[in-house]
């Protein structure tokens, strides 16, 4: 019996990682809503198996998605060292968007304004205050409007969210778009001649 644990143990982590696997699959082009049913037949397993592993979707989500959300915080951070407070929160922000953009899943998350898993709600709590941050400097700089707060953040990337979705105008993605049109209108002096979106 002994024997046998190290291989038992060896097929429930590879059962576990083509669960994760799958699960990126599934919520990046479905979104939350999907199930663990349809993971499970994305990842060809039983669903018995995955809810050995995740007691429920949200479990599954959060193995999925805590990692990126940590990741996205880092970039936050880093954007920390920009002498220009005002470009270092664009960077930052076209980069977390186009993350979001490939992902349905992560743009649902973050909208979600709460999340009961302490790591998440960690990871969003970094994000925000690095932004706040970012925009206090500006300001400071001279570069980003005095009415700006970090409350604005989430509604702009809600207003860049429902626009994802739109078809490409030739080689330029609407939602990069209407970022750039969203974030100059944030400076104190709009560049309107300033770069197109790529």
């Amino acid at each position: 019996m002994t024997e046998k644990t190290p291989a038992l143990r060896r097929d429930a982590e590879h059962n576990r990682q083509r669960t994760l696997a799958a699960a990126r699959e599934v919520f990046a082009a479905r979104g939350l809503q999907a199930t663990l049913n349809d993971v499970a037949h994305h990842a060809g397993l039983g669903v018995g198996t995955v809810y050995r592993r995740f007691p429920n979707k949200e479990a599954l989500a959060e193995a999925v998605y805590t990692g990126k959300l940590d990741d996205i915080r880092a970039a936050a951070q880093a954007a920390l060292a920009g002498q220009d407070a005002y470009v270092a929160l664009r960077a930052f922000l076209e980069l977390a968007l186009e993350q979001a953009a490939a992902d349905r899943g992560l743009r649902e998350l973050m909208r979600q304004g709460t999340s009961d898993n302490e790591q998440i709600a960690r990871a969003r709590q970094g994000i925000m205050e690095s932004c706040g941050r970012l925009i206090a400097r500006a300001q400071k700089q001279g570069t980003m409007r005095d009415d700006i707060t970090v409350g604005d953040i989430a509604p702009i990337v809600s207003m860049i969210d429902s626009v994802m979705d739109l078809p490409p105008a030739g080689a330029v993605r609407p939602w990069r778009r209407y970022l750039a049109l969203i974030l100059d209108g944030l400076r104190t002096r709009p560049d309107h001649g300033g770069r197109r979106p790529s």
